[in-house]
């Protein structure tokens, strides 16, 4: 499974990429209004941190602009992954760049006849919102089991990118389901490497090893 951070916060990205945990990175308006920069600005620095997909979407929501807004997204790096919305004109301005070579992340999918129109475009993430299904009364994991067993029969490329990921149970199940990657926000791949056992088993190896009166340095 590759890991993708939900942030614009470069502070956040550079850190976690020094694990090697990160294959790549998504944004959203949203998370760029939050981090109070430029948006050019803020996805040049993130393709400049990581070498794997980094999601920046357009805002129009006509075909014909999409693709203009991609032009100048896709100019910025090589590994820049246009973001179009789960719409008519979103799946066109989908198939065009993908027929172009271009990486294309459709999001805002929530159903899995969504996510096949998706495929069927040649999107190459299809980005179903786990979370946001979940708060609505639906299950956003069933959502992921049902989008893997439909892309298994048919063998489609496209990559299922579990989005809007709350806790690491929503991780975990993904990862038994077979998504192909997953995007969280920092703070939720942070507390997958946090256990009470290991908190307690360093605290004791502390105490045992403060009682030896030895430094290693």
């Amino acid at each position: 499974m590759k890991f993708f951070v939900d942030t614009a916060d470069t502070a956040d990205i550079r850190d976690l990429a020094a694990t090697g945990l990160l294959d790549g990175v998504t944004t959203n308006p949203t998370l760029i209004h939050k981090s109070g920069r430029q948006f050019l600005e803020v996805v040049e620095e993130i393709c400049g941190i990581v070498d794997g997909p980094v999601s920046a979407e357009v805002v129009a929501l006509d075909h014909e602009t999409m693709m203009k807004e991609a032009a100048i997204l896709r100019k910025i790096a090589d590994n820049v992954c246009i973001k179009v919305p789960l719409t008519i004109d979103g799946l066109k301005t989908c198939k065009a760049l993908t027929g172009e070579g271009v990486m294309v992340n459709v999001t805002l999918c929530f159903s899995a006849n969504q996510a096949l129109l998706a495929a069927k475009a040649g999107a190459t993430f299809i980005s179903p919102f786990v979370g946001r299904h979940d708060d609505n009364s639906f299950d956003g994991i069933k959502l992921i089991e049902d989008i893997r067993l439909i892309y298994d029969n048919y063998q489609f490329d496209t990559e299922i990118l579990a989005a809007s990921l709350r806790h690491p149970i929503h991780v975990l199940e993904c990862a038994k389901i077979g998504a192909d990657v997953i995007t969280a926000p920092p703070a939720v791949i942070r507390m997958l490497s946090k256990h009470v056992l290991t908190d307690k088993g360093l605290e004791a190896f502390a105490a045992d090893w403060a009682k030896t009166g030895q430094t290693i340095l």
